[in-house]
Order: C-alpha cells, then sequence, then structure tokens
C-alpha cells in the first residue's frame, strides 16, 4: 500500500482506479535529488502491489517534468569526495528493473521538458503523451558523464542506433512533436489538450482487461527486461568511470558556474 507519509520528493492522486504518481520538486525543477533517486527506486513496487489501482499515470509538477540530476548535489558529492558508486548504482538499477517489471501500465504525462534521468524514465513508460514544445533529451556527455541511467538501453531500443546515437553522443534535444515522429513517444498534443487526452486514454484502459493487458505488456517488455544484465549494468559500470575523470568535475563545475566547459579529455 502506497504511504504518502513516507514520501517527500513524490506525490499521489487517485480518479477512480487511476494512480498518479508525480515528482513534486518544482522549485528545483523536479530535479533528481539524492531523495528523489531513493522514492524513485521503491515507488513503482509499492505501485505495482498497490490494490487500489489499475492504471499509472507519471508526471511532473509545473512546467517542467523533470530537469535532470541535481548539479548542486552532484557539485556538493565532489567536494565531499565521491563515495564508492555501489549504493547510487543499485539505486539505478532499481529504478530501470521496477519500471519495467511493474504488470500495470505505466503511462507518461510529460507536461514539460524531459532531461537525463526524466527523459530515460519517460521513455521506459508504456505509453509517453507530451505536450507539444516540450523537449526530451540525455546531456549526460555535456557535463562528462557516460548516459549510464537506462538512456543507453531506450533511446535504441526506441528509434534505432543510427539515430540513438546521435542523440546520446550529443545531447542534443528532440522536441515532442519530432520525437512522435521518431516513434520515440507516441502522442504529442496541444499542451491545453495533455490532461483531457491522458485522462481519456487512462479511463479507456482502466475499462480493459486487466489481466489481460498486465501479460501483455510482461510479455512486450521481455526483450528490454533481459538486456539488464547487459547493457544497463555495463552502462551504469562506465558511468561511475566516468566520475572520476576531470572532464565530470570540468563539467559539474562550469554548469553551476553558469558558462561553457573546458573539456581536455582527461
Amino acid at each position: 500500500m502506497l504511504d504518502q507519509g513516507s514520501y517527500q520528493a513524490l506525490e499521489f492522486e487517485r480518479d477512480g482506479r487511476v494512480l498518479t504518481i508525480r515528482i513534486n520538486l518544482p522549485e528545483k525543477a523536479n530535479a533528481v535529488t539524492h531523495r528523489l533517486h531513493l522514492e524513485m527506486a521503491r515507488v513503482f513496487d509499492e505501485a505495482a502491489d498497490d490494490p487500489d489501482s489499475d492504471v499509472i499515470v507519471l508526471t511532473g509538477t509545473g512546467p517542467v517534468f523533470c530537469a535532470g540530476g541535481d548539479m548542486n548535489w552532484l557539485a556538493d558529492e565532489l567536494k565531499d569526495g565521491l563515495a564508492p558508486f555501489v549504493v547510487e548504482a543499485r539505486t539505478m538499477k532499481r529504478i530501470v528493473s521496477s519500471l519495467l517489471d511493474c504488470p500495470k501500465p505505466v503511462i507518461a504525462k510529460i507536461n514539460g521538458d524531459a532531461m537525463g534521468f526524466g527523459a530515460t524514465i519517460a521513455l521506459l513508460c508504456d505509453v509517453v503523451f507530451a505536450a507539444e514544445g516540450a523537449r526530451f533529451a540525455d546531456p549526460h556527455v555535456k557535463v562528462g558523464l557516460v548516459a549510464g541511467d537506462g538512456g543507453a538501453l531506450i533511446w535504441p531500443a526506441l528509434i534505432g542506433y543510427g539515430k540513438a546515437r546521435h542523440y546520446l553522443l550529443t545531447g542534443e534535444a528532440v522536441e515532442a512533436s519530432e520525437a512522435e515522429r521518431l516513434g520515440l513517444i507516441a502522442f504529442a498534443v496541444p499542451g491545453a489538450e495533455l490532461d483531457a487526452a491522458v485522462a481519456a486514454y487512462t479511463t479507456r484502459m482502466a475499462r480493459g482487461a486487466q489481466t489481460a493487458i498486465r501479460y501483455t505488456k510482461m510479455a512486450a517488455n521481455i526483450g528490454l527486461r533481459d538486456k539488464l544484465t547487459s547493457i544497463l549494468e555495463a552502462s551504469i559500470a562506465f558511468e561511475g568511470l566516468s566520475r572520476h575523470t576531470d572532464d565530470y568535475r570540468e563539467g559539474v563545475t562550469a554548469f553551476v558556474e553558469k558558462r561553457r566547459p573546458n573539456f581536455t579529455g582527461r
């Protein structure tokens, strides 16, 4: 059973058999804090066991879905000294695996930009609705990091290696309408129509044959789940290694100081 009292970065709402999970850190543009990371690692398991819902909606509070990693958190880590990348690696794997393993359909309602971790989580959802103008990007490389939280898994699976490698290696953003054309997301709709479009879709989904829907989702995700022990684990390990480079320190520092990074390849 989901207990709102045990969550601070996530907020829950119910409408019949539809459960909405809302990233609720608008003062940080819903950036990924340490607290949010830990809560995301357990929320999908708990939502899967929730007896009062059949369909899950994932969205964000405010004009941004998720701005990606909280750079102040990352900068503080660098000041304090990087801890072994063991707990964080396990957390990252639990987030992705619990979302893919959740038998209930998870519908992403992308109200604004989805960056880095935000893009990964959105794209791992079963059906993605996005407001026109919202952008998706995995800009890990722009701060000297490997795209280790699942981007290397889901982008190629959705749009093929040719386009995916371009977006992952450059960190370039793609707008919702183009993302729909590429097959990265299912639906781009005018922002004013987003709530109604998702409500109509989830109402229809909640009226469906739940056992059939859940087993179909599980079957469709077999290929992605099989890759968890190869692509995801390797990319998490590579991200852990990249945290110890001069380029990563420079990337984070430049972001916080609001300047262009000067990467040296070290």
